[in-house]
Formats: structure tokens, C-alpha cells, sequence
């Protein structure tokens, strides 16, 4: 076994971690919407996500960095590719932990109410956009021979992306 499939290995079982351990909490933010009838169903669900939430970045942030370290043209290429998708992950994900940590802060309904629907947009957003992104490196991009990204945002929305992002 030679270095890069000792690498893309290591790549593969830490995005696997990422999606699983992630793929958990956004189901949970997205409940909260759909299955839970009142604000004390609400801060169960969100409890049981509560200690561990903001670890499974950490897979992430380990997950890009390997990929940077070990493939650095693929990583630009996808990068470059992928920038506004991935731009919206990172500003959910941010705006996903404040909603954790504020939603609580102050015991107005609107308050609370305001923060639960962040939870709910910002977990259904990136996963979607997770698995758009995933469907379109499965079913290929379009890039030049300079390994480049030619195609633009909407042809990131193909058929086979989507729905990969449905499943």
C-alpha cells in the first residue's frame, strides 16, 4: 500500500466520521420543527445533542485539512468548484452554534421561537447542501486540464446531485 491510499483512507474514514456524528445532529435540528409539539419537547430534543454538538466540527476541520495536506490540487479544485455551497455550510454552521447558545439567553417566546427556527434551517440547509456537494463529486464535475472548476453554480444542481441531496 503506497502513501496516497494510506491518506485516502484516512480522508475517507474522517468524512465518514464527520457525516455520521454530524448527520445525527442535523436530523435532531431538523426535528425539532417536525416532530416535537412544544418547547419542552423541543429542549429535549436539543439536549441530547447538547454536549457533543460543537465536537463533530472537529471531524470536519481534521477531514479538510488532511484532504489539503494530502491532495492539494484536488482540494483547490473542489474548493474553487464548490466556494458558494460551501460558504453557506460555513455561515449555517456558524449561525447554528450562536442559535444553540442563544436560544436560551432570554425567556421571551419570540426569543427562544426565533433561534429554535434558525436551528431548524441551519441544520436542514447544510445537509442538503452536503450531499449536493457529495452527489456532484460522485457523479464528476466539469474541469479543465488544468484542473480547474469550468461549470458554474447551476450546473452544480444536476439531477443526480439533487438527489443525492434527497437521500
Amino acid at each position: 500500500m503506497e502513501l496516497h491510499d494510506v491518506w485516502f483512507v484516512l480522508i475517507a474514514v474522517l468524512w465518514t466520521g464527520y457525516f455520521f456524528l454530524e448527520g445525527f445532529d442535523f436530523g435532531v435540528g431538523i426535528l425539532t420543527k417536525l416532530l416535537a409539539r412544544d418547547r419542552p419537547e423541543r429542549r429535549v430534543l436539543i439536549n441530547t445533542i447538547g454536549p457533543v454538538w460543537d465536537g463533530n466540527e472537529v471531524w470536519l476541520l481534521t477531514a479538510g485539512g488532511a484532504t489539503f495536506a494530502a491532495f492539494p490540487e484536488w482540494y483547490a479544485t473542489l474548493f474553487s468548484g464548490f466556494y458558494l455551497p460551501l460558504l453557506l455550510i460555513l455561515v449555517c454552521l456558524i449561525v447554528r452554534g450562536v442559535a444553540f447558545e442563544y436560544r436560551v439567553k432570554r425567556p421571551e417566546e419570540n426569543w427562544q421561537r426565533n433561534w429554535e427556527t434558525a436551528i431548524f434551517w441551519t441544520s436542514l440547509l447544510p445537509a442538503f447542501l452536503w450531499g449536493v456537494a457529495f452527489g456532484n463529486i460522485v457523479g464528476g464535475v466539469k474541469i479543465d486540464q488544468d484542473f480547474e472548476y469550468v461549470g458554474n453554480v447551476w450546473d452544480l444542481l444536476n439531477p443526480y446531485a439533487l438527489l443525492g441531496a434527497a437521500w
